[in-house]
């Protein structure tokens, strides 16, 4: 379970980016709210103490695990579908002595845990139509079940995690391209059929929210226009510079109220107006840097395992990123999604913070210590690459 490791390897570059990532992201929490200030800096020390524990947990030993993390991620989405507190319309959260949280948000963890044992177990038939099949099915169980909470954003975001790491697992080209001509129309056919009948397949606050980013200009959607709008003029009006943390201007969309959930979903903005340009760049780049410090320790992984897990925490965050990021400017309709280490919501940074700990111990457990050729684990024979 616990190994000795060579301090050395320890990857203190990206604990320094998500220690600087979280810092930035505790000033804007406190200014979009402050009285969520001590429970995002409780939630920073409570994800940074398991990052370090689950980074010196040998994640050879988690992975060899995967139907025991199967069967969690399916009983605690069970419990969300029949235990869930309900807000919005949707039931999402659980209560356990006292104690909410999501656990969707660590299930997208466990998936990527999962499903990187389980690529590496079948690397042999990776692009053959059976494994493909198998692969499908075992994802559909959680998705279904994320998507009936109903909870599409998450639906999507595991859909394309999934989907970046089968290729970085070596799914062959040509199996993609058929993949893309079955599944592009068959998008196409749901999005139509959700925008122009009015068969019920997905709720009507989420149905809303798609046709005010087709429609932004028409009367019946305004009010849910109206708060994507008032982000993307607050981004612009922080122009350079921006116009300062917890700036005491009443005529601010963070000051003024003008954003519903600033504090999570449009945490954007607020980096946007109180920061300006400059500091969105820097945003950016800390969630840039990552992303591509979870790709590089990958490349380093003494087997594909390994090097899957990191690309699926980097792929998490860097979709994540974007597509908060992408709601915030008016790119994209909104979704609800937190902006990693930077929005408000302590279920999601502290399994960020878990994510982040299985990338650093895969970055101490280096390949060039291992060799190539064939790695066993407990009789079972994994294809590790070579140096």
């Amino acid at each position: 379970m616990f190994r000795l490791y060579k301090i050395r390897d320890y990857n203190f570059l990206l604990v320094a980016v998500v220690a600087a990532t979280s810092i930035l992201g505790l000033l804007l929490v406190n200014s979009a709210d402050s009285s969520l200030t001590t429970r995002q800096l409780a939630g920073m020390i409570m994800g940074a103490v398991l990052m370090v524990v689950v980074s010196l947990i040998d994640y050879s030993w988690l992975l060899h695990f995967r139907t025991g993390i199967y069967i969690v991620n399916f009983l605690l989405l069970l419990m969300v579908l029949l235990f869930g507190i309900t807000s919005k319309g949707a039931a999402r959260w659980i209560s356990i002595g006292g104690v909410q949280f999501q656990p969707t948000e660590l299930c997208k963890i466990l998936i990527i845990m999962f499903f990187s044992s389980w690529f590496m177990k079948n690397a042999d038939s990776i692009s053959s139509w059976r494994t493909i099949f198998r692969a499908a099915i075992l994802l559909l169980v959680p998705l279904i079940m994320i998507f009936r909470q109903p909870d599409l954003k998450n639906t999507i975001t595991v859909s394309v995690v999934f989907t970046c790491m089968y290729f970085a697992a070596g799914l062959d080209y040509k199996k993609i391209g058929i993949i893309l001509l079955v599944t592009v129309p068959l998008f196409l056919g749901v999005m139509f059929l959700i925008t122009q009948t009015d068969l019920n397949i997905i709720n009507d606050y989420q149905k809303n929210r798609i046709m005010t980013f087709l429609e932004p200009n028409n009367d019946e959607y305004d009010e849910s226009a109206m708060q994507q709008n008032n982000s993307v003029m607050a981004i612009g009006s922080g122009q350079l510079t921006g116009k300062g943390l917890n700036n005491s201007d009443v005529s601010t969309a963070n000051k003024g109220n003008f954003i519903a959930e600033i504090q999570n979903d449009f945490i954007f903005a607020v980096a946007g107006e109180e920061l300006g340009f400059l500091g969105c760049l820097l945003l950016i780049g800390l969630e840039l840097s990552i992303v591509l410090l979870c790709f590089y320790t990958g490349r380093t992984a003494k087997d594909m395992g390994g090097r899957l897990l990191c690309d699926g925490i980097g792929s998490l965050i860097g979709f994540q990123s974007f597509l908060n990021i992408s709601v915030a400017t008016g790119l994209f309709p909104n979704t609800g999604t937190t902006l990693p280490f930077i929005s408000y919501g302590l279920t999601s940074l502290v399994s960020f913070y878990i994510g982040i700990g299985l990338v650093l111990n895969v970055g101490l457990q280096k390949k060039k210590y291992y060799g190539g050729g064939e790695y066993v684990y407990r009789g079972e024979t994994f294809h590790a690459e070579k140096a």
